[in-house]
């Protein structure tokens, strides 16, 4: 662990300790926190909060910082005149450093900035017609891996590729069959009627977003066009993909987990036992954690808005212990009763009768879909007016929970 990230938890650590000393002062008088004492550990929650998103950000930066200078040791040991491509290659473009020095004159100066040969290059496999080039592999590699980064189901879900096929199919046990028979030795026992074998199915939808960069940027930016656009783009699509993998309908777009479907987690995975109209209850997360199976505690980790936490760092055990715990490692995350637990700023944070307010789940059984690669386009003429050259990017997405019984969500009463 680094000596900044090291400082950061000592210091969250710090402010947590006095969050709980509050609470333990009031709650050795048995009587609720004061104004003057809610205001101050409202302030020393948002203290934390904010240091806790410091602490992801430094874990993050760090992570970028081994991966540039792994592919920085990459391009110097590249090849400069690469292999002659075979189909396959033209298929699935090169990641050398021409290729990568062509597509960012691309997004520099369009095609007209390009030599014959590099113009063919940066076309191969793609709509040449429509005007799409296909960014070279290594910038799509990163482009996925920044919104692993920002996008939390991302990072735990798990994600399939299917570049020949418009839809992912999987046979599903949908109903087990009843219980042996016992019986005699000659015997076969009843017929089941019970065992029902579907099908989840799982079709990426078009995902797009524009955005327009200023002449005068794309030439003097120091990052390049390249990072520029990909970090853009990256943002863009990792917020509208975290808000569909959480609460999507699932209507031309991925199905949530928070929302209630037949096709997903249905309303018999919700579990408000415990809890109120207004609040969480730690009650409510204990029949919530028991609501599932120990075999899926190993992967399990609970996903909450900060507002739920903000309530959850208050809940003491019958024994006056915190169930809400920060972390003190780097890498790992707070855990709730034992299990991890993530932050979404695009989970339910409206605490109401009957609404949810949390989840806790095996996010491995929640599977999304990508089709193709990524595609960037270049719009010169539309934005000249105002000296600004456009940027569309488009890709294909799907999600949906394939295992209702690996998600319990918490509900209010």
């Amino acid at each position: 662990m680094s000596t900044r990230l090291k400082d950061l938890r000592e210091k969250r650590g710090r402010i947590v300790t006095d969050m709980r000393g509050l609470l333990d002062a009031a709650g050795g008088e048995s009587r609720d926190l004061t104004a003057e004492e809610q205001e101050r550990y409202d302030a020393l929650f948002a203290d934390q909060e904010r240091l806790g998103e410091q602490i992801s950000r430094e874990e993050r930066q760090q992570a970028l910082d081994r991966r540039m200078a792994e592919e920085a040791v990459r391009s110097e040991q590249a090849p400069v005149h690469p292999a002659p491509e075979s189909r396959e290659d033209r298929a699935n473009p090169t990641p050398d450093g021409a290729y990568r020095a062509a597509f960012a004159r691309f997004l520099r100066g369009g095609t007209g900035a390009l030599a014959g040969e590099e113009l063919r290059a940066l076309q191969a496999g793609a709509d040449v017609d429509g005007g799409y080039l296909v960014p070279p592999q290594q910038f799509v590699t990163e482009l996925i891996k920044a919104v692993d980064d920002q996008v939390v189901m991302r990072g735990l879900a798990r994600t399939f590729q299917v570049p020949q096929a418009a839809s992912l199919g999987a046979p599903s046990l949908d109903a087990d069959p009843a219980d042996a028979d016992w019986t005699t030795e000659l015997a076969t026992g009843g017929e089941d009627t019970a065992m029902k074998v579907g099908k989840r199915e799982l079709r990426p939808h078009p995902l797009a977003k524009r955005i327009k960069v200023s002449q005068q940027l794309l030439r003097q930016a120091l990052i390049g066009p390249e990072a520029l656009v990909m970090g853009r783009l990256a943002y863009k699509f990792a917020v509208t993909q975290e808000k569909a993998f959480l609460t999507g309908s699932g209507a031309g777009r991925p199905l949530g987990v928070f929302t209630a479907s037949d096709n997903g987690i249905s309303t018999s995975r919700d579990v408000a036992t415990g809890n109120t109209a207004t609040e969480i209850r730690f009650d409510g997360l204990i029949e919530a954690k028991f609501a599932l199976k120990g075999q899926y505690w190993p992967r399990a980790r609970w996903i909450f808005h900060r507002d739920a936490v903000k309530q959850i760092t208050k809940l003491k055990d019958g024994e006056g212990q915190y169930i809400w715990r920060q972390s003190v490692r780097e890498g790992e995350p707070d855990t709730l009763l034992g299990l991890p637990m993530t932050l979404s700023e695009w989970a339910p944070n409206t605490f109401t009768t009957g609404l949810y307010v949390g989840l806790l789940g095996d996010f491995q059984h929640y599977w999304i879909v990508d089709a193709l690669s990524m595609q960037v386009q270049r719009l010169n003429e539309l934005y000249a007016e105002t000296n600004q050259v456009g940027f569309i990017g488009r890709l294909e997405t799907d999600g949906a929970p394939v295992l209702e019984e690996a998600f319990v969500r918490v509900t209010l009463a």
